[in-house]
């Protein structure tokens, strides 16, 4: 099989993707979705000068001295008359600034007589929020093929937007092989084990803005895994086992049977050689997993987050970041090797410590880790304190 190097083979599958149709969603149930247009202010926000604090609404070129208390600004009942010389308003954090004034006097620092208040100097714009002081109308404020979060979701309604244009969320078939393995709570026979791998890509999914459909584990004959992968009906199949080249590895074989064209045979990567992707004769996208957790998981940050990005319309290259390693690594082989490791953040700067054991078969290992360290193939032996490439995973 010709093996693609990663960033090829990422390449090769992204061609294959086009962004999915825009649908209106309510803002309420956009989290996760993924911009179709940019999100613009229609006003100033705040749309008027408003206090920052509880207090007094002065003219500065008053203070200090004793001002006649001639009204109240509370938040969404301003004071509407326009205060003079000499005069002064009760003001409480987030209420307009009345006509006139041009400063807050804080509360701890006024001392009320009656129908006045003794207030000290200020300077003009002390604790007063100007308009616009967030952001000005016509402004973007989120732009296209960001995707919503809590945040942005506020920012979204600070603008007076009750939907958004987002991307329609990617159709995912999750399709798993294996006489192997069986799902809790059913008993494991003796020479079976439990699925971790099928329930955390799900999770995955889900969390990447797509929708799961999620199929019984699959037979090792191909009759049944032809059946299985001809009703899952989405934009994208996504196998779990039975990529590789054994006898009883048949996602391939059954996908041929249904006019697979491979666009990417195998990757040149550790884990998850037997990666690969194609188009069955009906146009569906078929990207085949390894069956180990730890293999399935990597090439799932590499290739299945990006695919479901470029589906939605967002960003599709991993983000990663620099750090030093903390302890010599050996030269590598001829695949690239992403190694699942612990990030450090100490005097400003971050460090990365690979675990010694690797093997695909280790969910335990994958449940420590917070990154993926890179190592390019046939990378030298690197001493401790060399810069290396690593891609944080999300972590809650």
């Amino acid at each position: 099989m010709k093996l693609l190097a990663v960033d090829d083979a990422r390449a090769r599958m992204l061609a294959e993707i086009a962004a999915l149709p825009v649908e209106q969603a309510p803002l309420g149930q956009s989290i996760g979705r993924v911009l179709a247009e940019d999100v613009a202010a229609v006003r100033d926000q705040p749309p008027f000068a408003a206090s920052a604090m509880d207090g007094w609404a002065v003219r500065a070129a008053d203070g200090p001295g004793a001002l006649k208390i001639v009204g109240e600004s509370a938040a969404g009942h301003g004071y509407e008359g326009r205060v003079g010389a000499g005069e002064a308003v009760r003001i409480f954090t987030g209420a307009a600034v009345p006509e006139g004034c041009d400063a807050i006097v804080i509360q701890e620092d006024a001392e009320r007589q009656g129908d006045a208040v003794r207030v000290p100097a200020v300077e003009a714009g002390h604790f007063v929020r100007p308009a616009g002081g967030d952001f000005k109308a016509g402004a973007v404020l989120l732009e296209r093929g960001v995707r919503i979060d809590p945040w942005r979701l506020s920012l979204a309604a600070s603008a007076g937007r009750a939907t958004v244009a987002v991307h329609a969320r990617p159709r995912v078939a999750l399709l798993s092989t294996g006489e192997e393995i069986v799902e809790a709570p059913a008993t494991p026979g003796p020479f079976q084990i439990y699925d971790s791998g099928v329930p955390a890509l799900a999770a995955m999914i889900e969390g990447w803005g797509a929708t799961v459909i999620r199929a019984k584990p699959v037979r090792d004959e191909l009759e049944a895994v032809i059946a299985a992968l001809t009703d899952a009906d989405a934009d994208l199949v996504v196998t779990v086992g039975g990529a590789s080249v054994g006898d009883h590895d048949l996602v391939r074989a059954a996908a041929q049977a249904l006019g697979l064209s491979l666009r990417v045979e195998s990757v040149n990567v550790r884990p998850g050689k037997p990666t690969f992707f194609g188009v069955l004769g009906d146009g569906r996208r078929l990207l085949g997993l390894p069956g180990n957790p730890a293999s399935a998981f990597v090439c799932a940050e590499m290739f299945l987050k990006p695919i479901l990005s470029a589906y939605q319309g967002a960003a599709t290259d991993p983000v990663t970041i620099t750090a030093r390693l903390a302890h010599d690594l050996p030269a590598n082989g001829s695949r690239e090797h992403w190694m699942r490791a612990k990030l450090a953040y100490a005097d400003g700067g971050v460090t990365v410590t690979p675990y010694r054991d690797q093997d695909s078969s280790l969910v335990s290992v994958f449940a420590a880790s917070d990154a993926l360290l890179r190592r390019l193939a046939g990378a030298e032996a690197a001493p401790a304190g060399t810069v290396v490439e690593a891609l944080p995973l999300s972590r809650a």
